[in-house]
This record gives C-alpha cells, structure tokens and sequence, in this order.
C-alpha cells in the first residue's frame, strides 16, 4: 500500500510483465510436460497428478508474486493473512478432489500414493521458486544499476 497505483493507461505487459507471464508460463509448461511423461511411464494417474500440480502451481505463483521486488520469506506468510487462507483452501479443495470418493467420482481424478502425492508437491513448488529467483534477480540487477556511494568531497567555496 505504499506504492502509488498504476496508471490506468499503462499496459498491462509494462514493467515487464510479459517477459514474467513467459518465464513462469514456460516453468509451469515444462514442469507439467516433465511429469506427464514421467508419470506416462511409470504408469502412475498421469492425469490426476498433471492436474493436481497445475492447481498447486498456480498456488505457489499467488503466494510468490505478492510483491515485485520483495522475497516471499521477507515479508512473511502472514503479511497477507487472507491471501494465505485462500491459498490454503485451495490446497484443501484439490487434495479433496483427489482423495475424496463422491469428488473423485466427479471429477474423474484417482488417489494418488505417498511417493507419487510428494512428487506432485515437489514438482508444483517450481512457479514458486521461478518467480522468487526472478525477484532476486531483479534485487541483483537494481543494485548493480545504481551507482555505488562513495565519500562525500566538499567542494571549496570561491576562488
């Protein structure tokens, strides 16, 4: 809230927002492309899991891009409490579809077992980790850009 808003003339893929709606839609593209193969292979319910690691992906991206600049982890999970809440429900309604029956049946989705469901979690915390190395390569970036302060010279007074 300390920001001034944006300009509602300002487009939308300003301040490079496009090169961030890229970077994270590739990460989350790949990811899911890696483990619809990998899970293909090992048999496992590809769809479920390539289901379940989208929803957790985007997930991950809400927490992360709670500020440009500022890591998650220096602002803490609880500077926005509502945010976490519904992150959190989010959490609770997908697991919900994969593990209840009556949801299951629904949806079409199939339980997943313990080392599948940690694949799954591992591989959905990349649009997470994406952005908050993004974000620390913008900090990096920033403080290269701007000049270093060195000791003040005072400037004599007349000839």
């Amino acid at each position: 809230m300390r920001r001034p808003p944006r300009s509602p003339t300002e487009s939308i893929f300003a301040r490079g927002l496009w090169q961030h709606a890229l970077w994270v839609g590739l990460t989350m593209a790949a990811v899911c492309l890696a483990l619809l193969v990998g899970a293909r292979a090992a048999g496992w319910p590809w769809q479920t899991m390539v289901f379940t690691t989208l929803a957790l992906l985007q997930l991950g991206h809400a927490l992360a891009v709670r500020s440009e600049r500022e890591s998650f982890f220096t602002r803490g999970a609880s500077s926005n409490p509502l945010l976490l809440g519904a992150v959190l429900a989010g959490l609770a309604s997908q697991l919900a579809l994969v593990y209840v029956p009556v949801l299951q049946g629904l949806f079409e989705t199939r339980a997943l077992g313990p080392v599948q469901l940690a694949v799954v979690l591992v591989a959905s915390t990349a649009a997470f980790v994406a952005v908050e190395i993004e974000k620390w390569l913008g900090r990096r970036l920033d403080s290269a850009a701007t000049p270093a302060e060195g000791p003040v010279t005072k400037v004599p007074d007349g000839p």
